[in-house]
């Protein structure tokens, strides 16, 4: 089954900043989508479920970043079970940011619910 991708409006502006800065990351999200597409909940340590409900999960993973040389950056995503959709919620850099942006997801989850 094919998914469906799109992405916030947030998520948008945060992933062309940070593709000014690291040239590999369109590749390198593409990347993650194949990965994705096989496992949409992740398959490894790299991928944490944040929260469910009955119609999605929203998962924090590494987004590794060939410019960065390491696993830096944090992809924060929801997975809608039955659509086998994924909406991309927020990118953001570990160094600057220890955790993700939970108003970000609760307004998510409430457009959704």
């Amino acid at each position: 089954m094919k998914t469906d991708y799109s992405e916030m409006p947030e998520f948008s502006k945060e992933f062309n900043r940070f593709s000014k800065k690291y040239k590999s990351l369109s590749d390198d999200l593409e990347e993650f989508k194949r990965v994705v597409d096989v496992a949409p909940m992740g398959n490894s340590k790299h991928f944490n479920v944040i929260t469910r409900n009955e119609q999605c999960a929203v998962v924090k993973a590494r987004l590794f970043c060939r410019y960065l040389k390491g696993s830096s950056l944090r992809i924060i995503y929801a997975f809608h079970y039955q659509s086998y959709k994924i909406d991309f919620i927020e990118i953001y850099f570990k160094g600057k940011k220890e955790n993700e942006n939970r108003e970000r997801i609760q307004a998510y989850l409430k457009n959704f619910s």
